[in-house]
């Protein structure tokens, strides 16, 4: 049953990065397109349904199949898994201020540039690095 289970759960997180990687790109492309046009509007909902329909399922499905594999596994006391935990965590986090920025662009009411969001697409990357180097590599 483990490995059915850490099967789904890096299917999960497959399909939560991809989601955590995609939309602040949109943030990107939506920085750009006329307030109230066409393509403004295309975003909010390409964004929205992004977030509810694909990441945060994904998110939910990642959060609750790894603390099975916690559990079953008995990783609490490796010191890779601690890293990965705090990095988990800041992901969880980051994908809080997601779904607060898509509910800023829904409103018309956004303060950041684009420059700022590819930033924050880099960030996502670094972090997903470090995630899959802590669990692979087990570097401690």
């Amino acid at each position: 049953m483990y490995e059915w289970v850490k099967a789904l759960h890096i299917v999960a997180v497959i399909a939560w990065m991809a989601g955590m990687l995609y939309l602040p790109r949109l943030f990107v492309y939506h920085c750009d397109a006329e307030a109230g046009s066409r393509q403004s509007e295309t975003f909010k909902l390409m964004e929205r349904r992004l977030l509810k329909a694909i990441m945060t399922p994904a998110m939910i499905a990642t959060w609750l199949l790894g603390f099975w594999l916690l559990v079953s596994g008995a990783w609490l006391g490796a010191y890779w898994f601690h890293g990965k935990l705090v990095l988990v965590v800041a992901m969880t986090t980051l994908h809080g201020l997601f779904a607060h920025w898509v509910k800023d662009f829904a409103a018309g009411r956004n303060p950041r540039s684009a420059k700022f969001y590819r930033i924050v697409n880099e960030l996502v990357t670094v972090m997903l690095v470090a995630i899959v180097i802590l669990v692979v590599v087990k570097p401690f």
